[in-house]
């Protein structure tokens, strides 16, 4: 077993939509996978196809870590559908926009390991458990560090994008043992969103330079089914195109770096 958490500082490079279609193209290979959805915008938890009805309320990641009880996780899990490939569906600790909430608690005493505790004894049933974050270095984000075994950043090839994803890096590098989790590995990063133009191969290379190993291959180009495959809540797999074979060996580069630090 190994929680992964998914993360950048900088908003907008697509880092909830490679969570979940990573946590697809697990789910595809037979791995028994969950999604840890901790951004109050819940856009993971809405590409898994969950959506909060205040019809029929239910409890969420934030309602748990707010109690923070050892495993209560089990208590606020939802599957998700099933999809073509797939051997199992993927759990969810959806979220939604009063986790924003949890925000001001960050003071209490043992705040940051609130979500460890909910996590515990929960996470042991799945191969891997998928942490994504808000696009932050905040309260939030070191709650899934805390309790994350490997660190997956994702960035675009673009200036801003990269500058973020190198101080998302020395963030866990630096802060790892103040955070209780000595242990925390910076696994390496997602490059989304390539397109064949200058600007993007003169900051891909600069960022080859400074990284070198950790830049996971296949790198993701630019396709409109992403979009697509976003907006109906569904794995890339659906729309039978290439795209889905690159998040397939990601996916697979993506664990084989875990499996050194599988616990």
């Amino acid at each position: 077993m190994v929680n992964i958490l998914f993360g950048n500082n900088k908003g907008g490079v697509g880092k909830t939509y490679v969570t979940v279609q990573i946590a697809h193209a697990l789910a595809a290979k037979g791995l028994k996978v969950a999604v840890v959805d901790l951004d109050p915008q819940a856009n993971a938890s809405r590409q898994l196809g969950w959506k909060f009805d205040p019809a029929q309320p239910v409890a969420t990641i934030s309602e748990a870590i707010q109690t923070a009880t050892a495993g209560l996780a089990s208590q606020v899990t939802v599957a998700t559908q099933k999809w073509d490939g797939e051997e199992t569906a993927i759990d969810l600790l959806p979220s939604r926009h009063d986790l924003e909430n949890r925000i001001s608690e960050a003071a209490t005493v043992g705040a940051v390991r609130r979500l460890v505790k909910v996590l515990d004894g929960w996470q042991d049933q799945y191969d891997v458990v998928l942490i994504d974050t808000p696009p932050s270095l905040g309260h939030l984000t070191q709650l899934g560090l805390a309790a994350a075994h490997m660190v997956v950043c994702v960035t675009e090839p673009a200036y801003d994008a990269i500058e973020g994803a190198i101080r998302f890096k020395e963030f866990v590098e630096q802060h790892a043992a103040d955070l209780a989790n000595p242990n925390l590995r910076f696994g390496g990063v997602v490059v989304n969103r390539v397109q064949n133009v200058n600007e993007h191969k003169f900051q891909l290379e600069g960022f080859r330079d400074q990284m070198g190993e950790l830049i996971f291959s296949p790198t993701l180009p630019t396709r409109i089914a992403a979009a697509e495959a976003s907006a109906a809540a569904a794995p890339i797999a659906a729309w039978g195109t290439e795209h889905a074979t690159t998040y397939d060996e990601l996916a697979q580069a993506i664990i084989d770096a875990a499996k050194e630090i599988a616990v």
